[in-house]
């Protein structure tokens, strides 16, 4: 049995009533938080076990990312200034479809660093075509919390060299759920992955759903209305909108996870409701592929699950959460107000908001006695930051003025995989220059 203590600055818990603690420790048994009780010299003292001082640090839940392509990391910065269907015709499937084994364990290991060291502790992850396997293995190396699985793709008229028979993606789908759903005692879950309409067969769509009833606890990630044109090509092939269609064959429950859903009609919000269906807001993506703003205020003052992801390298260009809330907030003032996704709001959206998403919210995205050690101590104090110490204006300085280089510590499930603001799993100048030997070589079989 190994026991912690932490004792930080303040600990922003995210509980039900966002209670925000000072003068108090967090006691972590093996991969647990067992206690959080006020702070005490001798009790600190008597402590059997590591303690952690940190008084300068500020203590919040791991933030949760609820749409990410780690396939695409090696990808930043090569398909820019495109819209989405032209961004996936003539660079992302290309590119996708050129990846072998190598590049693709370099893409994962470099996603997964930037995630990691800027706070992230747990991703929903939408893999590739081939070799899922091979994130997978990362995904279990780095000790990230995660669901992921293969990209399902049976159809494609944007770039036909990259899909698969239907059989095939659904046999190699349900032998990866098979080999890696509940590993690491829970810590890696499948999520069945479902690009989009345009890509997907109806069998293929349906199947997948039914799968599902063999793996409780397993997500169903897809990408939905996130660009007109995309609409407009779901309108002329099934005589509907994307909810409309995913609800009229059945798809859409409390499993779901549908990335974007911003051109939403209103039939499609009360599907959304009806459903209990959940939307990975990617304001970062969605900006800079032009796709639009999504009426993420509506959806949640109707009570829809609303999480955050900043979606792949390439149509984004990092992978930080803080830059997800600072947008998320942003993008909506102009035309909601000013007072609309206020800090504390956006914050919950980062943490707890995904952990609920994900249906984990038992396990982890608040500090609270039985959840899991997923926690990050942020340095909250310097010249960039607020200097009033009040609740409120805790969370306006962590979603309006950090940024991950305010990242010094991060724990998953009680271990340590950031100290310092370095990772402790991988090294930083050994995945940049062999990640970029891994790019020219694919750039290259192009």
């Amino acid at each position: 049995m190994k026991k912690q203590l932490i004792v930080p600055k303040q600990i922003v818990t995210v509980d039900e009533y966002n209670s925000i603690l000072r003068n108090s420790v967090v006691e972590i048994i093996d991969d647990r938080i067992a206690d959080i009780y006020p702070f005490n010299d001798q009790s600190v003292e008597n402590f059997d076990g590591e303690v952690i001082r940190e008084e300068n640090l500020t203590l919040i839940p791991g933030f949760v990312q609820t749409h990410i392509h780690l396939c695409q990391t090696l990808f930043r910065g090569l398909a820019d200034e495109l819209e989405l269907l032209d961004w996936l015709q003539y660079k992302i499937f290309p590119f996708e479809n050129a990846h072998n084994p190598e590049s693709l364990r370099m893409a994962a290991k470099f996603g997964i660093n930037e995630l990691i060291t800027g706070g992230t502790t747990t991703i929903l992850d939408m893999g590739t075509l081939r070799y899922q396997e091979i994130i997978f293995d990362e995904l279990i190396y780095s000790g990230i919390r995660a669901f992921a699985g293969k990209c399902m793709m049976d159809l494609n008229d944007l770039f036909p060299a990259f899909r698969a028979k239907t059989s095939d993606d659904l046999k190699y789908t349900a032998e990866l759920a098979l080999a890696y759903h509940e590993r690491e005692g829970g810590r890696i879950k499948y999520g069945f992955a479902p690009r989009f309409v345009l890509s997907c067969s109806e069998a293929l769509l349906t199947e997948t759903k039914k799968m599902m009833e063999d793996f409780p606890g397993s997500i169903f990630h897809t990408h939905a209305s996130e660009n007109k044109n995309e609409i407009a090509e779901v309108r002329k092939k099934f005589g509907k909108e994307n909810l409309e269609y995913f609800d009229s064959i059945g798809v859409m429950d409390n499993t779901t996870v549908l990335a974007h859903c911003i051109h939403l009609n209103e039939n499609e919000i009360n599907l959304l409701k009806k459903n209990d269906s959940r939307v990975s807001h990617c304001p970062s993506s969605n900006l800079k592929l032009g796709s639009g703003i999504a009426n993420i205020p509506e959806y949640i003052n109707r009570s829809i699950s609303v999480s955050l992801g900043a979606d792949g390298a390439p149509c984004n260009n990092n992978l930080s959460i803080f830059n997800e809330m600072r947008l998320a907030a942003l993008i909506q003032k102009p035309i909601h107000g000013a007072s609309r996704m206020n800090a504390k709001t956006v914050f919950r959206l980062a943490t707890i908001g995904g952990a609920e998403a994900l249906n984990i919210a038992d396990e982890t995205g608040s500090i609270q006695i039985g959840k899991k050690a997923d926690l990050v101590l942020l340095d909250l104090e310097g010249p960039n930051h607020t200097l009033s110490e009040n609740d409120e204006d805790i969370y306006s300085d962590i979603v309006y003025a950090s940024s991950r280089k305010d990242v010094i510590h991060v724990m998953i499930d009680g271990r340590w995989i950031v100290k310092d603001g370095m990772s402790l799993v991988y090294d930083d100048f050994e995945i940049y220059y062999k990640g970029q030997e891994q790019l020219k070589k694919l750039l290259s079989r192009l």
